[in-house]
């Protein structure tokens, strides 16, 4: 991997400030990090929050885990070491992107309290809400939409986080979201609300 040069690099400003962003979005921008094991719901969360606030006319974007390794982070695996820098560049892009006013929905297992803290410290803590998408093992297996709990249980997929490889669950989120337990509204509700208490809940679908 090349090295920067510091004594090359120089910082440029912009003449836009983060407040005109600000007022010409009518938001606040904000990253709300989904943290929690595979099928435990992140990715159904982070776009219905996406539509719900579209329909309210915010600016917003979901970086889910799948999607960004097929194009920024096409070139890492999934070692502590590799986990470390996906989740390192998916911070910058988000902190960039709430730069530009825009408020965005990560959707990462992110197992390692470490990373977090670092996507934490890179964001900033103004913009940055965890949220434990805190669905327990069992009912993640029992999902199991991609095979990925039957494969890693035979032993063909290796680093697979809750069989074999570690899950260190967040010990003061934000937020905490069983989605075994909360429905997809209610739990749309409530991300909504650590973004602003003003916004209008979601509307109920009609049974």
């Amino acid at each position: 991997m090349a090295h920067k040069q510091p004594n090359l690099l120089v910082w440029h400003g912009s003449q836009v400030t983060a407040e005109e962003r600000r007022q010409l979005l009518g938001q606040k921008p904000v990253t709300l990090w989904l943290t929690g094991l595979s099928a435990s719901g992140k990715s159904t969360l982070a776009y219905a929050l996406e539509r719900s606030l579209m329909d309210m006319g915010r600016m917003c974007f979901v970086l889910d885990g799948d999607n960004v390794r097929h194009g920024l982070n096409n070139n890492i695996g999934f070692s502590p070491e590799d986990r470390a820098e996906n989740i390192r560049r998916v911070a910058e892009v988000a902190k960039l992107m709430n730069s530009a006013g825009m408020i965005v929905i990560a959707a990462f297992i992110s197992p390692f309290n470490y990373d977090r803290q670092q996507a934490h410290e890179i964001i900033g803590a103004a913009n940055f809400r965890e949220v434990h998408v805190s669905t327990s093992l069992a009912v993640c297996e029992s999902r199991d939409p991609k095979g990925l709990y039957s494969k890693a249980r035979a032993g063909t997929l290796a680093e697979f986080t809750g069989i074999s490889s570690p899950y260190e669950a967040p010990e003061q989120p934000d937020l905490r979201i069983d989605t075994n337990i909360s429905t997809l509204d209610e739990s749309v509700n409530q991300l909504l609300a650590i973004i602003d208490p003003n916004y209008p809940l979601r509307i109920q679908k009609p049974s």
